[in-house]
Order: C-alpha cells, then sequence, then structure tokens
C-alpha cells in the first residue's frame, strides 16, 4: 500500500511538471509568434477595413468602472480617427439581457463621435475565439486590426492568424499591474486553452447567417 501511494505521488508530481511545462511553453510560443504583428504606434499599422474591438464589462463587480474598457474604447477611438479603419467590429458577451458589452462597447464608442453606422454589433462574442472566428465567418473579413491589451492581443492575432486572417493588434493602454493581477494570471491558462481549440477544432458557440459590411 506504501509503494502504491508513492508510485501514485510520483505520477500526480510528473504530471504537474508536465503541466507546468505545457503551460509555459504556450504562453512562449504565443507571445513570440505574435509579437511581430502588435504595436502601440498607429503609423506601423496597415490600413483596414475593419478592426475587432474585443469586448470586457465596463464596470468591475465592486462597482467601479473597468479600466481595460475604458482604455480599449480610447485606442479605437484612436485607430478610428487616424483614418487607418472605416468599421470598428464591437464583439463580446450578451448571454443574458442585462449583460450586454456590444451595446456598451456602441454607446461609449458614439459618446465620443464614431458613427453608428460605423460600427458592427457582434453579440456572440463569448470568447476571444469566438471574436476572431466569426470576424471571418460571419463578417466576411480575412485581414482586421484587433483591439484590446497586449496580454489579449496576443493571443487573439495568434488564433486570428492559425484561422487564416491577416491579424494585426493595436495594443490598448494595460492597466496597474497590481490592479490587473488577477486578469494577466488567468491569461497565463486560457494562452494554454488555445492550444486545446486548435487541437481538437474547436469552433464559436454559434454561427448565423453571414453579415456584409460594406
Amino acid at each position: 500500500m506504501k509503494k502504491l501511494t508513492k508510485n501514485i505521488f510520483k505520477i500526480f508530481l510528473l504530471l504537474m511538471v508536465a503541466g507546468i511545462i505545457f503551460v509555459a511553453f504556450a504562453n512562449y510560443n504565443i507571445k513570440k509568434q505574435s509579437e511581430p504583428y502588435l504595436t502601440n504606434n498607429i503609423s506601423t499599422l496597415p490600413n483596414t477595413k475593419t478592426a475587432v474591438l474585443l469586448g470586457t464589462s465596463k464596470i468591475l463587480s465592486n462597482g467601479m468602472p473597468n479600466a481595460y474598457f475604458y482604455n480599449r474604447i480610447q485606442a479605437a477611438i484612436d485607430l478610428y480617427k487616424s483614418g487607418k479603419i472605416q468599421y470598428i467590429i464591437v464583439s463580446g458577451d450578451n448571454s443574458t439581457k442585462d449583460y450586454n458589452e456590444p451595446e456598451d462597447m456602441q454607446l461609449a464608442l458614439m459618446k465620443y463621435g464614431i458613427p453608428e453606422d460605423k460600427i458592427i454589433l457582434d453579440h456572440a462574442g463569448f470568447r476571444t475565439l469566438d471574436s476572431v472566428v466569426r470576424a471571418k465567418e460571419i463578417f466576411g473579413q480575412t485581414k482586421l486590426i484587433i483591439i484590446s491589451q497586449k496580454f489579449h492581443n496576443e493571443r487573439a492575432v495568434f488564433l486570428a492568424r492559425k484561422n487564416g486572417i491577416e491579424a494585426y493588434g493595436y495594443n490598448a493602454n494595460d492597466v496597474n499591474k497590481y490592479v490587473g493581477l488577477k486578469t494577466n494570471m488567468r491569461e497565463y491558462a486560457a494562452k494554454a486553452k488555445v492550444y486545446w481549440d486548435l487541437l481538437f477544432g474547436v469552433q464559436p458557440k454559434f454561427g448565423g447567417e453571414k453579415i456584409v459590411i460594406p
């Protein structure tokens, strides 16, 4: 019994080490492969028809404004006003009647002068994978700029390019590293899951009718 327990512990330890190595590899590889396509400088981005603004809640669980949300909105405004893009797909979670990331982003963009007819709503962007794949499969975009914080753009651009999209990332300002610690820690696991999704060909939760962007 003692020997069996010892062997089980060894197996558990080996699996744990293998898991840590896999997570580290996934994070390193995704960062390395996406790095050439990410920038904080609008002038270095190519002109594209559309950008995809990735959603997040505008309010934190403690009721405070979410800096991730507002920094992404500002980045989208700057990018649009630079003339680099013509349309913005706002893609996020609208899983309940009272939670609507795309509409929150649309209203925030319109408040700062982005015309309503230049904002395309994608209510089924439940995950980053859904947002980038739907940009191609539903909205017909094979070249685009993705707007989010750098740590998120690394994963989004990597996923987009693995799905046949010529994607670039425009990095919104990050938040205080201590405030965003939980988000950044969660991102390590999310990057590892990317390989699971690619390996098993995971598709967006919802499809739908194709939408033509003029």
